[in-house]
């Protein structure tokens, strides 16, 4: 984190860091301070390959998981609203404000046949390295977490997977672990806006396809 903190000059990126760490250290489903951490490596990796705002890219990085809709209620207004208390208080501009509200507002996937555009390169940039946080190894790791802290079924070869065609739909979904990657998690690769994480994430797909191959045979007594 040092190294990322270097560049902070006005220590705007720091003092958010260390706030969101102070809430998120500890928690076990996925969504943790260290997503957050990748994320936020992520974010500036790409921002710089793509000529985002680094202040605002890591700023969205850092905040966007700060209330997350899946855990107050579905209300995706939580977010936004303990995003601008937090950035007021820091006394940041109006307008690099609305920018990160936005971002943390609009970042979250919400259903196989719901469209989640982000209308800013900096909106892109974090939403991407936010999927690609949800695929790969990390991801794959991610998804079983956050299945056991709904005390979900690893899998139920009896339930199909459902590719929601709308956010309440999404919301009210509780199938199987391994129904995730259908619903959700091998389909991020074709919904990565920028080109540097279209390239990251053809690798981490690749990984979560051979996970499942061999999760398959090993379900069935064949490896």
């Amino acid at each position: 984190m040092k190294d990322i903190l270097r560049s902070d000059s006005d220590g705007l990126v720091g003092k958010t860091a260390e706030y969101v760490r102070s809430l998120l250290v500890g928690e076990g489903s996925g969504h943790d301070w260290w997503h957050i951490y990748r994320v936020w490596k992520m974010s500036v990796r790409i921002a710089k390959e793509e000529n985002a705002n680094l202040l605002v890219v890591e700023l969205g990085a850092l905040l966007h998981d700060i209330a997350d809709w899946k855990f107050n209620d579905g209300d995706e207004e939580v977010g936004p609203a303990k995003a601008r208390a937090w950035l007021q208080s820091l006394m940041v501009d109006e307008e690099v404000i609305a920018q990160v509200c936005q971002i943390v507002r609009d970042i979250s996937y919400k259903g196989a046949g719901v469209a989640t555009p982000m209308p800013t390169i900096e909106g892109q940039v974090v939403q991407d390295a936010d999927r690609l946080d949800a695929i790969g190894a990390i991801g794959i790791a991610r998804t079983f977490a956050y299945g056991g802290s709904k005390a979900r079924e690893m899998y139920n070869p009896d339930q199909s997977p459902v590719l929601h065609q709308s956010f309440e739909q999404y919301k009210m979904g509780n199938g199987s672990t391994i129904n995730h990657f259908y619903e959700k998690l091998l389909l991020l690769k074709e919904r990565m806006n920028t080109a540097t994480a279209k390239r990251l994430a053809q690798h981490r797909h690749k990984v979560m396809e051979e996970f499942l191959d061999e999760f398959y045979l090993e379900w069935e007594g064949e490896r």
